[in-house]
């Protein structure tokens, strides 16, 4: 497999593809007590995608299929698959990306996975990409996310206030052959200092599935906060995301103002303002908010979520940027700028501006 030595250090988007099972309306979700009207009234979401009996590996593979379809990419030209999740993913000591390699992609190249939570897209688009890049026949990598968040171990609703969390799989194709989009930027950014804050100072031991709790994010932050200190935490917390802004952006050799849209992590209303609109000075409407707000947090998987969307619907012309934000546990924070090149064959027509 050889690449044009022209091409030779381009990495392309050559397909995408989002696999959600059915919308539960947060009018439902209320009627059947699974959340309050104070906590949906703060977060702004109307549904959330929640699968019935679709596995995380599941949903993965069938967004694969998808954007192997769209990419026009053989199986045999993908020499790298990796599969990045947030939660449990169905089995103990089990391998969820050889799972999406068998039923998706057929082929024997290296297939693994990344645990970097709500930022493993992300971190995996980070990898294929320096994968690809360090040999020369390496020409392409399939990138997928699938999470399915229930109980009794997750709460989607409560356990993490402020953002709902929601099932499905979503998947990318980069290719160094050429595709409709063009990795610009790609700039990530770690702050272990915070990692505590994920986990609250509980004690580190074997697993006790007899003793199972529902995770309580909003308990484990109070804690790390009530020893770190607020103004230490939130520093951190935003001099990591402006770091990797600021990185993307002078490495794609654009400013914000040059950006057409933005995908945002699928949060609520109240995080997304304080995290991005009012400190970045975006509108909503730049975003990918009405989208995320009837979706539900996928994981690692909003920035492809997002990305097909705005790609699917119409609402990226040709010649424009987008910005890729992501941000996990950890925490990291990753920020790319995505130019679109030509609409793909299954895009809508340009949407009314």
């Amino acid at each position: 497999m050889s690449v044009p030595e022209a091409a030779s250090r381009d990495i392309h988007v050559a397909g995408c593809g989002v696999w959600l099972p059915p919308p539960v309306t947060t009018e439902q979700a209320l009627a059947a007590g699974h959340c309050d009207r104070r906590l949906a009234s703060s977060t702004g979401v109307l549904s959330v995608a929640v699968a019935d009996k679709e596995t995380p590996a599941e949903m993965a593979a069938l967004a694969a299929r998808t954007a192997l379809d769209r990419s026009g990419v053989e199986p045999a030209h993908v020499d790298l698959v990796l599969h990045a999740s947030l939660y449990f993913q169905g089995h103990h000591l089990w391998a969820p990306a050889s799972y999406v390699q068998r039923v998706a992609v057929g082929n024997r190249c290296p297939a693994m996975e990344v645990r970097q939570v709500s930022n493993g897209g992300m971190a995996a688009l980070e990898l294929a990409r320096a994968y690809l890049l360090a040999a020369p026949d390496r020409a392409a990598a399939l990138i997928t996310t699938g999470d399915r968040m229930h109980p009794p171990g997750f709460d989607r609703w409560r356990s993490d206030p402020g953002t709902v969390y929601a099932d499905g799989g979503t998947a990318l194709v980069l290719s160094r052959r050429g595709g409709f989009a063009r990795l610009r930027s790609l700039v990530t950014v770690s702050e272990p200092v915070l990692e505590g804050m994920h986990r609250g100072g509980h004690p580190f031991g074997p697993p006790s599935p007899e003793e199972q709790r529902t995770v309580d994010l909003e308990a484990y932050k109070r804690a790390y906060v009530a020893e770190a200190g607020s103004p230490f935490s939130v520093a951190r917390v935003s001099a990591g995301q402006e770091e990797a802004l600021t990185g993307a952006l002078e490495a794609a050799g654009v400013g914000l103002d040059d950006i057409s849209r933005v995908v945002l992590p699928h949060m609520g209303r109240r995080r997304l303002s304080a995290a991005y609109f009012t400190k970045w000075d975006i509108e909503p409407e730049r975003t990918t908010w009405e989208f995320g707000r009837r979706t539900g947090h996928l994981g690692g998987g909003d920035p492809i979520a997002g990305f097909d969307h705005l790609v699917g619907s119409g609402r990226l012309a040709p010649g424009e940027l987008c910005l890729l934000v992501s941000v996990g546990a950890g925490f990291s924070w990753s920020c790319a700028v995505v130019e679109l090149l030509e609409r793909p064959s299954w895009a809508a027509a340009p949407a009314a501006r």
